[in-house]
């Protein structure tokens, strides 16, 4: 059935799909800004393992009312829609809050107190004195956790191409046109190289008033996800853009969390990685309502726990927060080529781009793996001897960079990549650091890449890239100072990488056992 569950302001489209059955059944709330419609298979199943499922147009979007403002109004609208549901006929009372991607974060701020900002109060609209609802579990999956977290990189960093994939496609309309800046790029292949970035609505010829908002928030979110109490299920892959918001997430749940972390990009196990085996492929629609079943009866030991898969094995190993915290790895220093320098053994061995230019004019891609020897060096590039034997990578990796930058303000982005023995090219892991000192000065920093989870054959080299700009993923920094979004004028910054106190620190993880029932670990 279908129906408008009214909130302030608006009436919300809401389906329903109940079990066969008298009940009254516990429920799932499902609340999206992508159509609900897309979402009748999953409640099907939801309902035919006895759950009321519940599949909400988010306000502003598709066939419910009110404006569209993202981040904004979904704890509220949340938490009046756990009232209604509680008040049906049908329900027993428990709720499980689901979704993924933006709807992950639907279902995280109806959990957490504080977890979203008030939004403006509406004429005639009374405050509200009642106690606010809250869900009795959460699962949420390739979680985008706030407005800031989508939009920039930890380090500030602006997230160029997907933002601006999101709001061609869903921002400042009711409907969504997933294939807006696609279309945009095939008429204009150099779209988002024009300046300034804030003025990409007038190129998409369509008013987008909310995209300055989106560069608004440079400071990361806080979001207190520590007082959400009730039981997570956080569900990423390595792939997904948001992995580290993911382990995040689940490392500072206050309540009991469990994390399921596989070889997959943002949508799952519908996009596997090519480093994925048939021992990764889980359906995770059973194990959500396993872990939805287990989660209502409080029957889940208290604390964090986790299963990840090791990409390019057939394995899934236990984890802990322990685990994913940065913390030191094996060292490899850089060595500095031409068989001298300091590096030696495994290490990574400068091949060019000591010094090297990051031209924003001319900017390290990160759409493209091949390198050019004949090119004026873009970046500093270093290679690693072919590995002896097998390595398994589990856990978070980082770059120790000893470097110095000719202008005030530089970025400095690491890449690292795999090259088979045939020379094939794989993205492995990337990281970003946002610097403003003084020029020409060798400082050193630390960059995290993220967490791994691979194991590297035989002959596997590694390669590492250092450079100033990875566009059109990410904005390219104009070296002037000025804001990356609003700047008109850019200007080239010359760098240099000193290898003597430069490494790379990589989690070499060797005699862990692995999992025999890696869902047996996210169940209890």
């Amino acid at each position: 059935m279908s129906v408008l569950v009214p909130v302030p302001g608006a009436a919300l489209a809401t389906d329903v799909r109940l079990p066969g059955g008298a009940g009254p059944f516990p429920a799932v709330v499902l609340r999206t800004p992508y159509d609900r419609r897309g979402h009748r298979a999953e409640a099907r199943a939801w309902a035919a393992h006895g759950f009321a499922a519940v599949v909400q147009d988010v306000r502003g979007r598709h066939a419910s009312g009110g404006a569209w403002h993202p981040y904004r109004h979904e704890a509220g609208d949340g938490a009046d829609t756990l009232r209604w549901i509680r008040a049906q006929p049908w329900s027993d009372g428990r709720v499980i809050a689901v979704g993924a991607s933006y709807a992950a974060y639907c279902a995280l701020v109806t959990a957490v107190p504080g977890a979203e900002p008030a939004p403006p109060a509406t004429t005639g609209t009374p405050a509200a004195t009642a106690v606010v609802p809250r869900p009795d579990g959460v699962i949420a999956a390739v979680p985008a956790v706030g407005p800031a977290a989508v939009a920039r990189e930890p380090s500030g960093v602006e997230r160029l191409l997907g933002r601006a994939g999101w709001w061609a496609a869903h921002g400042d309309r009711a409907g969504s046109d997933p294939a807006a800046l696609g279309k945009a790029l095939a008429d204009d292949p150099r779209l988002l190289e024009h300046l300034p970035v804030s003025a990409l609505p007038e190129r998409l010829g369509r008013p987008l008033p909310s995209w300055a908002d989106v560069w608004t928030p440079a400071a990361p979110d806080r979001t207190p996800w520590a007082d959400g109490r009730v039981p997570l299920l956080a569900v990423g892959g390595t792939r997904d853009p948001f992995a580290a918001d993911t382990l995040a997430l689940w490392r500072d749940w206050g309540g009991p969390a469990r994390l399921v972390l596989g070889p997959w990009g943002h949508g799952l196990t519908a996009a596997p990685a090519p480093e994925a085996r048939p021992g990764h492929r889980t359906d995770l629609g059973r194990l959500y309502v396993r872990w939805a079943r287990a989660a209502l009866a409080r029957t889940g030991r208290p604390g964090a726990h986790g299963a990840v898969a090791l990409g390019g094995s057939e394995h899934w190993y236990p984890v802990t927060p322990r685990d994913t915290a940065p913390g030191t790895g094996t060292v490899l220093p850089f060595g500095s080529g031409s068989g001298s320098g300091s590096g030696s053994g495994s290490g990574p061995r400068l091949l060019r781009g000591r010094d090297f230019t990051a031209d924003p004019a001319h900017p390290m891609r990160s759409d493209r793996l091949d390198t050019d020897p004949r090119a004026h060096p873009d970046r500093a590039l270093l290679l690693t001897p072919p590995l002896p034997r097998p390595l398994d990578l589990l856990g978070p990796a980082c770059a120790r960079l000893r470097v110095a930058a000719d202008t005030p303000a530089a970025d400095w982005f690491v890449r690292l990549v795999a090259l088979d023995p045939h020379g094939h090219a794989e993205p492995l892991a990337l990281g970003t650091a946002r610097r403003a000192d003084p020029p020409g000065t060798p400082v050193t920093f630390t960059v995290p890449l993220g967490f791994l989870a691979r194991r590297l054959g035989a002959g596997t080299r590694l390669r590492v890239e250092i450079g100033g700009h990875h566009f059109p993923a990410h904005a390219r920094n104009p070296h002037t100072g000025d804001d990356p979004t609003t700047a008109n004028r850019l200007r080239p910054s010359r760098r240099t990488l000193h290898t003597d106190g430069s490494a790379l620190l990589l989690p070499v993880r060797t005699g862990r056992r692995p999992l025999t029932d890696p869902l047996q670990e996210i169940r209890t």
